[in-house]
């Protein structure tokens, strides 16, 4: 029923004079494209206030432009076919118009692409660094789309030239692996969300230190010595990172410290606990506790845990219990005793030493009178 109600209005089109139907119908399409423009700008706001986030303003009020347009020279095209031209022409002035309706939505998408990665981008470094990768390459697959549907257009083989950026591509691919490891490890990385900016790290290789900085090829943290380090996001993408500052930054640290046997372990409780009390970097909730760990070889094995607000005091903190551990064991009088061993040499034969360290007269004789009958010559009664 709509298809013949279109037909006939068109077949009433047909029979009016060439310029009225062109008016008519180039009219009609600027009053669908005024509506839609319109509409666009009473609907979008309102449909985009019901869905959470900035995004779907961005995409929806950048698509209605372009919709425009299209629909003006889908109209205008469509006029033209009431003129008596050649085919030819008439292909051409198509082209024409496909050629305009093409750029006109590649710069809208382009444009979308850029509005999204501005929404997306929040406040963290790597965001930055790593968001507008995906602009680039969204414009970069946006642009080369468009070019091929511009040469299929106007008739221009483009198998020379798919052929020709194959090659290139194997060429730059080769030349250029490592970079585009590196690449794709640093969206790997940004996907995963394995570290930021200011987090402390230890990598696979077991250096350790704060993220510095975070681009496209490598990321830069900066040790315990001060020296910043410049390692392949390729090498972090394949080995293991420990992020040590999440999901918390807090972390805990382990002293082990051991005593003598007979030493009052509830006593050596008690001093570690009040070690630990007396530093202002331990928190006090994880509270700190004494594990009493094993039965060890010359000492009694305890253990103190207590935890530090972020791991880059985990070394300074350590220092300053160990200092405050030994200072109240030597106040106690606790004995933290070192590995002793006892050491016995055993002597066999008939070799008598005296006092003095030397072999005895008659054991001399016994091993000179043994080397004589090595030399062939026995000895005599």
């Amino acid at each position: 029923m709509q298809a013949a109600t279109l037909a006939d209005y068109w077949t009433a089109i047909e029979a009016l004079p060439t310029w009225q139907g062109f008016t008519l119908v180039v009219g009609g399409s600027l009053l669908l494209a005024a509506a839609i423009n319109v509409g666009g700008n009473v609907l979008v706001p309102r449909l985009t206030r019901s869905i959470p986030g900035d995004v779907d303003d961005v995409i929806l009020g950048g698509l209605h432009p372009a919709m425009y347009v299209t629909v003006v020279l889908a109209g205008a095209g469509l006029g033209l076919l009431l003129f008596d031209l050649e085919p030819a022409t008439l292909e051409g002035i198509r082209n024409a118009m496909l050629s305009i309706v093409t750029v006109v939505w590649a710069i809208t998408l382009v444009r979308i692409g850029r509005g999204v990665s501005r929404r997306v981008t929040d406040s963290r470094y790597i965001d930055r660094q790593v968001v507008p990768i995906f602009q680039n390459v969204w414009s970069v697959v946006v642009i080369g789309v468009s070019i091929v549907l511009l040469l299929a257009f106007w008739e221009i083989d483009v198998t020379p030239l798919l052929a020709s950026a194959g090659i290139l591509g194997i060429v730059i691919g080769l030349a250029a692996r490592d970079t585009i490891a590196n690449f794709f490890g640093s969206l790997s990385l940004y996907v995963d969300g394995t570290y930021r900016v200011g987090d402390y790290v230890v990598l696979e290789s077991g250096e350790r230190g704060r993220v510095e900085d975070i681009s496209v090829r490598s990321t830069v943290i900066r040790t315990r010595d001060d020296i910043l380090v410049t390692v392949p996001n390729a090498l972090l993408n394949n080995g293991t990172v420990v992020n040590e500052s999440t999901p918390k930054r807090k972390r805990r640290i382990r002293v082990p410290v051991g005593v003598a046997y007979g030493t009052d372990i509830d006593e050596v409780e008690t001093l570690l606990l009040e070690a630990a009390e007396g530093q202002e970097q331990v928190l006090e909730r994880p509270s700190p506790r004494v594990r009493f760990r094993e039965f060890g070889d010359s000492a009694l094995q305890f253990e103190l845990l207590c935890w530090v607000p972020n791991p880059a005091a985990r070394a300074r903190v350590t220092h300053h219990l160990n200092t405050a551990i030994y200072h109240a064991f030597q106040d106690a009088g606790v004995e933290i005793p070192f590995p002793q061993r006892d050491v016995r040499v055993s002597v066999t034969g008939t070799d008598r030493v005296d006092g003095d360290g030397a072999l005895s007269a008659v054991d001399a004789a016994d091993r000179t009178e043994t080397a004589d009958e090595l030399d062939g010559e026995p000895a005599t009664d």
